[in-house]
């Protein structure tokens, strides 16, 4: 395979798994350009390579530098803004898990928090079973906020060393 071919199957792929983790397919496939290019590059060069519009590559490079996944860089004697992505694939996972867990754990977490405290009585059996229910997704919610954070702050090499002693 040739590398046009190769780069095309490459930002094709990204964009579909970028929508299992929060961001809609054109912010996925400019993050893979970014990725994937040696230099950083312009929003006329992302819409070139990607054929979409001048808005869409503004709204959604807009929200990739918000998910702390791509970054302005000023080029001596330019004029033009230019755009980098993060090449480690270790701290794009855990940037996007920081984001994930800020935008959809931590609400959930926080409003199970707030459920738990409902008005009744503690001995009816409807209170009970939610507060109980509530309480136990709370508890998991709580385990998983541990663990992501662990993987967060955790080095590359420590994790997933530590992750497979506990697959064996």
């Amino acid at each position: 395979m040739k590398l046009p071919e190769a780069k095309n199957q490459f930002i094709s792929s990204w964009g579909a798994f970028g929508t299992h983790w929060g961001i809609n397919r054109t912010m996925a496939q400019i993050h893979a350009l970014l990725m994937i290019s040696a230099d950083p590059l312009t929003q006329d060069d992302i819409m070139e390579e990607l054929e979409i519009s001048r808005g869409n590559v503004n709204m959604n490079i807009r929200e990739l530098i918000s998910w702390g996944l791509v970054e302005r860089v000023i080029l001596p004697g330019e004029r033009r803004e230019y755009f980098n992505a993060e090449k480690d694939i270790w701290k794009v996972a855990t940037q996007i898990i920081r984001e994930r867990k800020k935008r959809e754990l931590d609400p959930m977490l926080k409003l199970l928090a707030q459920l738990e405290n409902i008005d009744g009585d503690k001995k009816d059996k409807q209170v009970k079973q939610f507060t109980e229910t509530v309480s136990g997704i709370r508890k998991f919610g709580k385990h998983a906020d541990q663990v992501l954070e662990l993987m967060v702050k955790a080095d590359e090499n420590w994790f997933l060393g530590n992750l497979l002693k506990l697959l064996k």
